[in-house]
């Protein structure tokens, strides 16, 4: 199940952009951002994936998603300027973001990399 977040809910599960200061990740489990927007076809194209993604791994990897048009100050704040923006979230360390509509195969080698899963992500 994807999770969407607000402002208040973003301050309280991922990072509080307002305190500013060093990342500081919130979270429990590794997690992934969809900064997207309802109008945007590449976000159409993302989404599917995403939710099997979030079927497969529930409960090891968190997916969230953060609508660009309604939370234009969470955007602001991490500097998005193309949507979809996707950031990987590890449980330790710094986020990676990618741009534009990743395939399958960009997830899994994504998924890889930071979050140490193998391949076979997303089916």
């Amino acid at each position: 199940m994807t999770i969407h977040l607000d402002a208040a809910a973003f301050k309280e599960k991922v990072f509080d952009f307002e305190k500013g200061g060093d990342w500081n990740y919130l979270g429990d489990l590794p997690a992934v951002i969809d900064f997207y927007a309802d109008w945007c076809g590449p976000c159409k194209a993302v989404a599917p994936i995403l939710e099997a993604i979030s079927n497969k791994y529930d409960g090891k990897v968190l997916i969230y998603k953060v609508n660009t048009d309604r939370e234009q100050e969470i955007a602001a704040a991490f500097g998005i300027q193309s949507i979809p923006t996707l950031v990987f979230i590890p449980k330790e360390g710094k986020p990676r973001s990618a741009v534009g509509a990743l395939t399958k195969k960009n997830f899994e080698s994504i998924f890889s990399d930071v979050f140490g899963l193998t391949k076979g992500v997303v089916a």
